[in-house]
């Protein structure tokens, strides 16, 4: 099993500042993180103006799998707002483009044209590959990779379609920070909680909020909540690898931003509950925190 070493976030409240990681520290994750058979990056992040309250191998690079479809919602919204492009245009599909792990798009032949609307939901709620693919054909990796430059993701970057097979040596090639992808999904929330243009307008922020609390995976994030806790956030899983980055209740009075990154799991299943563990442990840790 690797081991790696908890960072201590520094916690953006008074009451908390300055708080190392110890077994005293409610955001302590680190003897979870020590059980699962892998890497992990972990960025958990409250809406104030502060630093993460959590932050582990953060600015590492990690193979995105389809968490990095949120980089290309974001493109479609910013579309959007642009006057570019609207829900109702229809894109028609690639032989290319069509690959497994699309649900939605199964069987659908070369040729045939989809709406963006029902591209970007089956990519997101269910995750469609065929559907990612078609989308970056229509917008391009360029644009794609400069929406994440907009969003302040530095180090992240889409630099190929999804494809039915991905050797070990091509896992990295799309690749993202937990850092990264908390500021993408902050700006998100930001957006729809303040009313101001941050990556899209308000209300494209709180449309692309709506679409990802329609994702059906509950085998990471959202299995550590308590039930019925909104969760606005995508997934995503290669050999190897388990991911899983979202906004917790989008809606409600303390929203939050949580990132769990993985690679190199013996284990996938230990990873998946050791997501659902360190979700556990900071949604009760911010919760006390907000009652208190």
């Amino acid at each position: 099993m690797k081991r790696v070493t908890f960072v201590g976030g520094v916690v953006a409240t008074a009451s908390l500042a300055g708080v190392q990681a110890s077994a005293q520290n409610p955001l302590d994750v680190s003897d979870i993180v020590e059980r699962i058979p892998g890497v992990t990056g972990v960025v958990a992040r409250t809406m104030g103006a502060g630093p993460p309250v959590l932050a582990l191998r953060a600015g590492e690079p990690f193979a995105a799998a389809s968490v990095i479809k949120l980089a290309i919602l974001a493109t479609v919204y910013r579309a959007y707002d642009a006057g570019t492009a609207k829900p109702t245009d229809t894109v028609v599909t690639r032989a290319a483009d069509l690959i497994g792990g699309s649900d939605v798009l199964a069987g659908s032949p070369p040729g045939k044209a989809w709406t963006l609307d029902a591209l970007v939901k089956a990519m997101i709620r269910v995750s469609d590959n065929s559907a990612s693919n078609t989308l970056i054909t229509a917008f391009g990796l360029a644009t794609i990779n400069a929406t994440m430059r907009l969003a302040e993701m530095t180090r992240s970057r889409l630099a190929r379609h999804f494809a039915d097979t991905v050797p070990s040596w091509r896992r990295a090639e799309n690749a993202i920070t937990p850092s990264d992808t908390a500021t993408l999904l902050f700006a998100i929330e930001r957006g729809a909680r303040e009313g101001i243009a941050t990556i899209a307008t308000p209300q494209s922020c709180r449309a692309m909020i709506e679409v990802l609390l329609g994702n059906d995976d509950a085998t990471k994030i959202v299995r550590g909540l308590p039930p019925g806790t909104p969760c606005a956030h995508k997934t995503g899983e290669i050999d190897e690898v388990r991911n899983d980055a979202g906004i917790i209740d989008p809606f409600g009075d303390a929203p939050y931003v949580l990132v769990v990154l993985t690679r190199d799991l013996s284990s996938t299943a230990a990873g998946n509950s050791g997501i659902a563990a360190i979700a556990h442990r900071v949604d009760a840790a911010l919760r006390q925190h907000a009652s208190g």
